[in-house]
């Protein structure tokens, strides 16, 4: 064989093995997308009234004001006994509504409680949350942030122009519980989502967006003890999230404000934001920041 033949077979021979590597790596890179698309879901799951569960894609659990066995939801006893895994439990203020299952549910899992100070320390000296899940690490207040579970999520105190006390569960008595907040929590690789927790409308909302850009806003609208469906719209409108979902509402006759009158405020409003009406246990899905479901 001359010298240009052997040329000329080594180039065939390379060529091939290059254009085989070329469809094993084609292929690796076709199998990516699907399992990065898996791990990067962000999960966000209602129980009504305000209670959420919000799983982020390496499976930490991070429950907002967790009162599971609240009116709306009928199964309530039997979620609350499923609640095997809490990483964190964050508490916007003292009121049994938002407290709800707390202790219950940090005894079984260890969950670390994310509150103002004060809360913490009532709930735990009257409530019976254990007081090695409520400590300084994962307190804070209005203005502050903390970085959790190992960076994944950050949850920002911002304000809520509300009440907070704290009602032991044995007498009923009322203690201090510090100032109502609402939560900001970021999560790595996923969505920043807005709990306003119990608030009326305020003007430095329209800050929010300034800060952090708001995926999905968790908005109260049932009236009465917080905004109702047309200051809710007004708040929607200054935080301009992608997407708001509708709480606190009909749990009690009371909580009058409805979706259809949320939806018919934000469209004479001309917020653009696209509202998502949860039933109890439905979630949205989240893959980076852009809803898929």
């Amino acid at each position: 064989m001359t010298m240009n033949a052997r040329k000329t077979s080594w180039d065939m021979l390379m060529r091939r093995r290059i254009i085989a590597g070329a469809f094993v790596v084609l292929g690796l890179a076709a199998s990516i997308p699907a399992a990065s698309a898996k791990s990067a879901t962000t999960q966000i799951t209602w129980y009504g009234h305000a209670a959420f569960k919000v799983t982020t894609p390496s499976g930490k659990v991070v429950l907002l004001d967790p009162w599971i066995t609240n009116p709306a939801n009928k199964t309530g006893k039997q979620d609350l006994a499923a609640i095997k895994k809490a990483d964190l439990i964050l508490i916007t203020h003292g009121h049994f509504d938002h407290v709800g299952d707390a202790a219950a549910i940090a005894k079984r899992t260890g969950a670390q409680l994310v509150a103002v100070e004060e809360l913490s320390e009532a709930v735990v000296q009257f409530g019976g949350y254990p007081k090695a899940q409520a400590t300084m690490a994962t307190a804070g207040n209005m203005g502050g942030e903390l970085t959790l579970l190992g960076g994944e999520v950050k949850v920002a105190f911002v304000p809520a122009v509300h009440s907070s006390g704290f009602a032991a569960p044995d007498n009923g008595e009322e203690h201090y519980a510090g100032n109502p907040v609402g939560f900001l929590v970021s999560v790595k690789g996923g969505p920043t989502i807005y709990d306003t927790g119990d608030t009326d409308m305020f003007s430095d909302m329209a800050l929010i967006p300034k800060v952090h850009k708001v995926d999905v806003m968790l908005c109260c609208i049932g009236g009465r003890f917080t905004m109702g469906p047309d200051l809710a719209a007004q708040a929607v409108k200054l935080v301009k999230p992608a997407v708001v979902v509708p709480m606190h509402y009909g749990t009690f006759p009371l909580l009058s404000g409805t979706p259809a009158a949320f939806s018919s405020a934000l469209k004479t409003g001309g917020v653009h934001s696209v509202m998502h009406v949860m039933r109890v246990h439905d979630s949205l899905s989240f893959i980076g920041h852009r809803l898929t479901r």
